[in-house]
C-alpha cells in the first residue's frame, strides 16, 4: 500500500500586530504579539515528532506585505530545523503576502519550494512514491478571478495535491478571493485539497477531503477555540487527519446565567468557578469575554455594572501562565417587556422599533470605520448575518436603557 503523510497548515499570519488589544497587561500583550512565532514552533515540532514527509503551507505566511525582518529570520529559522530532519516543504503567498509586496528578502534554504505567481506544479517522491502538488501565490492583494479553473491534474503520479488559498461559496464573510464551490474542486478528481484564507477550521468534504485548517493562532474574538493544523496520513484506500493544537494564546466567550442570584459574592464566586473551569481545560493563555444573562437589580448589582467585579477577576492573572484574563464583562439585565404591545402604543418607543425594523442605512453608519486609513487594513466586510446582528444589540441596549 502506498502512502504519505504531510502537515497541513495555512494563514500563519507572523508577527501580526494584534491591532486595538495594547491596553492589555504588558505581560499578556507581549506574550500575544509573540504568539504567532510560538505557534509557527509547535506546529514545526509536530512536524519534527510525526516524522511527516512534507508539509504545505496554503498562502498567508506573513501577516503584512511589508513581511518584517522579524518575522522571515524566525520562519527561516523553522525551515532550517526542517530541512535538519530532511522534511520538505511547499508553500503559497496569499492576499496578505502577496509576490506585488515590498519588502528586504531574506532567502529561504533549499527544502522550501514557493509557488510562483502563476498556477504550476511539482513533484515530491520517496521511494516508490509520487506526488504531485499543484498550488500558486497570489501576484497581487486581490486575486477575484477563478483560478481554480487554471488547475490541470498531470500525469504518471500516485497522489495530486492541490493547494488553494482561496473563498468557498461566496462567502460573504470574507473577501471573495480566488472563489471556488466544492463542486469546481471535487471535479479535478484530486487526492487532497489544502485550502488556506478561511481561518476557522472546516471540513467541506470527506472524499476526496477539502480542507480548511483555519489560522494556527487567533488574533482577536472572532477567532475563538483551539487553533491549529493537521497531520494528514493519506493512501491508497482512505485519509486520516489529526488534529494538532497550536494557539498560545485562545479566545473565549463565557455564557452564565445569574437569574437566581442575588448577592455580588455569589455571582464573584459562579463567575470564578467557570474561569477556573475553563483553565483547567488547557494549558495555554486564555483571553475571555464574560457574558452575565439575566441579572437582576439588588443591592449592591451596582458593583457590577461599574466595572468592580472585572477588576476582582484580573487580580493576579497576569502572573499566571495559564492565565484566564477577563477582557470585558457584557451585562443583559432581566427586563420583562412585551414588543408587540410597546409596538402598538404610540410614542417615542413605538417610533423607534419601526426604525429599527426598517433600517437599511447599515453600511452608510460603517462607512467611517471602513475608510478609516489605518482601520480598514484590519477589518474585513461584514456578512449580512453580522449587520442584522449589531442592530438586533443596539435594539436590546436601547430598549434596556429605556425601560
Amino acid at each position: 500500500m502506498k502512502q504519505i503523510t504531510f502537515l497541513h497548515t495555512a494563514d500563519l499570519h507572523l508577527d501580526s500586530p494584534m491591532v486595538g488589544l495594547s491596553k492589555l497587561p504588558e505581560k499578556i500583550y507581549k506574550r500575544l504579539l509573540n504568539s504567532t512565532f510560538v505557534a509557527l514552533k509547535r506546529l514545526v515540532d509536530a512536524a519534527i515528532e510525526k516524522q511527516v514527509d512534507f508539509v504545505i503551507i496554503a498562502g498567508d505566511v506573513y501577516d503584512g506585505e511589508d513581511r518584517s525582518i522579524r518575522a522571515q529570520v524566525k520562519f527561516r529559522h523553522e525551515m532550517e530545523r526542517l530541512a535538519v530532519h530532511g522534511i520538505q516543504v511547499y508553500l503559497t503567498h496569499g492576499n496578505h503576502d502577496h509576490l506585488s509586496g515590498s519588502w528586504i528578502h531574506i532567502p529561504l534554504p533549499d527544502n522550501v519550494f514557493v509557488f510562483g505567481g502563476a498556477v504550476e506544479h511539482c513533484i515530491f517522491t520517496k521511494e516508490n512514491v509520487t506526488v504531485n502538488l499543484y498550488g500558486f501565490s497570489y501576484p497581487r492583494r486581490q486575486v477575484f478571478e477563478r483560478k481554480i479553473d487554471e488547475f490541470k491534474k498531470g500525469a504518471n503520479a500516485d497522489f495530486h495535491i492541490g493547494i488553494l488559498h482561496g473563498n468557498e461559496g461566496g462567502n460573504s464573510s470574507h473577501d471573495n478571493y480566488a472563489p471556488f464551490h466544492v463542486k469546481d474542486l471535487i471535479e479535478k478528481q484530486f487526492d487532497y485539497w489544502a485550502l488556506g484564507h478561511i481561518h476557522k477550521r472546516k471540513i467541506l468534504n470527506d472524499n476526496p477531503p477539502i480542507i480548511y485548517p483555519g489560522n494556527i493562532q487567533g488574533r482577536h474574538h472572532k477567532e475563538l477555540g483551539p487553533k491549529g493544523c493537521y497531520i494528514v496520513t493519506l493512501s491508497d484506500s482512505n485519509c486520516h487527519l489529526d488534529w494538532i493544537n497550536t494557539a498560545d494564546v485562545e479566545w473565549d466567550s463565557i455564557e452564565i446565567d445569574v437569574q437566581n442570584l442575588t448577592s455580588f459574592q455569589t455571582i464573584y464566586h459562579l463567575c470564578l468557578e467557570q474561569l477556573n473551569i475553563s483553565r483547567n481545560e488547557q494549558v495555554n493563555g486564555k483571553i475571555v469575554n464574560l457574558m452575565l444573562h439575566n441579572l437582576k437589580p439588588f443591592e449592591g448589582s451596582v458593583s457590577i455594572l461599574n466595572g468592580e467585579l472585572l477588576e476582582i477577576l484580573q487580580e493576579n492573572e497576569s502572573e499566571e501562565e495559564n492565565f484566564v484574563w477577563v477582557s470585558s464583562i457584557r451585562v443583559e439585565e432581566e427586563i420583562q417587556y412585551d414588543r408587540e404591545f410597546l409596538k402598538s402604543e404610540d410614542g417615542f418607543v413605538t417610533e423607534l422599533l419601526n426604525t429599527i425594523e426598517n433600517y437599511e442605512q447599515s453600511n452608510e453608519a460603517l462607512d467611517p470605520l471602513f475608510h478609516h486609513h489605518q482601520a480598514r487594513k484590519h477589518i474585513s466586510n461584514l456578512s449580512d448575518e453580522d449587520k442584522e446582528k449589531l442592530v438586533a444589540e443596539a435594539e436590546r441596549i436601547l430598549l434596556q436603557l429605556l425601560m
